[in-house]
C-alpha cells in the first residue's frame, strides 16, 4: 500500500456517459497509512473540461490536484 496522499479531486465518466466529480480527503493513521474519505458531488458535466473548470472556479483547484480516470 502506498503511503502517499491521493489527488483530492477525481473526474470520472459514469455509466450514463456524463462526468462526475469525487472529492477525496486523505488523512494518515498512527502507522502512517492513508485513510481516504470520498464524497461524490451531485452535479454532472457533459465534458471533462467543464468539470475541471468547475473545480478551478469553485474549489480553486490546481491542475496537479485533479485526477482523471
Amino acid at each position: 500500500m502506498s503511503r502517499t496522499a491521493v489527488r483530492p479531486y477525481l473526474v470520472a465518466k459514469d455509466e450514463a456517459g456524463v462526468f462526475r466529480i469525487t472529492v477525496r480527503t486523505t488523512r494518515f493513521n498512527s502507522q502512517g497509512y492513508p485513510l481516504v474519505k470520498t464524497e461524490l458531488l451531485d452535479q454532472s458535466f457533459p465534458t471533462a473540461t467543464r468539470a475541471r473548470t468547475y473545480l478551478r472556479e469553485e474549489y480553486r483547484a490546481e491542475a496537479t490536484d485533479i485526477a482523471t480516470k
